[in-house]
């Protein structure tokens, strides 16, 4: 070979491997790669206990990949939305969709924000009776609506017993736990009430934050789960891994078609199917009128402003988001959680492409 050739085949032989090692680290179709940030990111966040399952899981496997690292405090949405709005953390979490004066506040500080949906998941009604196990309870959501008003109070009470004829109900005070922290949570379970009952819109409404007639509050969904793991009697609503991971009885409630349902994968994520979504993402998924849909079903959302403060932070929390919605779906089952219907991921898609400093936007597909 002579030497001309030599010098050819050896740089032919360059460009080659080049190629294809640049072909082995491109990113998937259509998504932002991953890649480790040319300086160490933190991530700061705060809000819904409902998703901080899944955030857990979503934050660990992001740090493992990309060497971001995602602090996340589960205070409640209502803390996530004051803290967002005060820009004391990169983005905020909520269940329940930021009122317009809080909107008003948030905005008039950092401009447009952001509602970006991450996954949906139940709200289960849970109990603790002795001898009657997950399932066997049968509620509705007038009957629930009368006990969470007080105005249904023992458990052998005629409407419950009308409903579990096969189940020996105890002649016991029925012990009501509810949310103490604005919550998410119970956004999703009184929006579901209000739509049920007129006496419960009118009485106490669909809010974060309500005033409930009694009886026992807890902090977060774990503080409610572990109320209700300890007073024998007592009924109350967390997001569904919370009851999973307490080993809590869930009861089957009865949904607009009549079926009487536990809060399973299946049944949450056919609360979302044939839903026209809004390009802002700003819907409620409760009372479904799909007959295989468990009736108290929501979004929770990340909270993040368009315009971004630091070019660097801004990146990775895009970045993050991205994951999160595509690569990070994957784990959303195995914790309870539905995936994101792909015409969520489509608005969820344009609305984290449209984050930008000074303009320009932050990451593009």
């Amino acid at each position: 070979m002579s030497k001309w050739n030599k010098n050819w085949f050896a740089c032919m032989s360059v460009i080659l491997i080049a190629a294809v090692a640049l072909a082995g680290c491109s990113s998937p179709s259509g998504s932002p790669a991953t890649s480790t940030p040319a300086k160490s990111i933190n991530l700061n966040g705060a809000g819904a206990t409902f998703p901080a399952p899944l955030y857990t899981k979503w934050f660990d496997e992001y740090n493992k990949l990309t060497g971001v690292k995602v602090n996340y405090q589960p205070i409640g949405s209502g803390g996530g939305i004051s803290q967002i709005t005060e820009g004391t953390v990169d983005f905020g979490a909520t269940d329940g969709i930021m009122t317009e004066a809080e909107l008003t506040k948030a905005e008039s500080k950092s401009g447009p924000i952001l509602h970006i949906p991450m996954t949906s998941g139940s709200v289960a009604v849970i109990y603790n009776l002795a001898g009657i196990g997950t399932g066997q309870l049968k509620l509705t959501g007038a009957v629930l609506a009368d006990i969470y008003l007080k105005k249904i109070a023992k458990w052998n009470n005629p409407a419950i017993a009308a409903l579990n004829p096969d189940l020996k109900l105890p002649d016991a005070a029925i012990a009501v736990v509810f949310r103490s922290d604005g919550s998410g949570t119970t956004y999703i379970f009184t929006n579901y009430l209000s739509k049920i009952s007129q006496d419960f819109k009118s009485t106490i409404g669909n809010a974060k934050a309500v005033k409930w007639p009694g009886d026992i509050g807890g902090q977060g969904n774990a503080g409610v789960a572990g109320q209700v793991q300890q007073i024998p009697n007592s009924i109350g609503y967390v997001e569904m891994a919370y009851a999973e991971q307490n080993k809590l009885a869930w009861a089957k409630l009865k949904n607009a078609a009549g079926n009487f349902l536990e809060p399973s994968l299946q049944a949450t994520t056919k609360a979302a199917e044939g839903v026209s979504l809004p390009d802002d993402m700003k819907i409620m998924l409760t009372n479904s009128s799909n007959p295989e849909a468990y009736p108290i079903v929501g979004f929770t959302w990340i909270l993040v402003y368009v315009n971004q403060k630091d070019k660097d932070t801004g990146v990775a929390l895009a970045k993050m988001l991205w994951w999160a919605i595509h690569d990070g779906q994957q784990y959303t089952e195995p914790l309870s959680y539905a995936r994101l219907a792909e015409s969520a991921v489509s608005k969820a898609e344009t609305a984290i492409l449209s984050i930008n400093y000074q303009g320009q936007p932050l990451i593009t597909r």
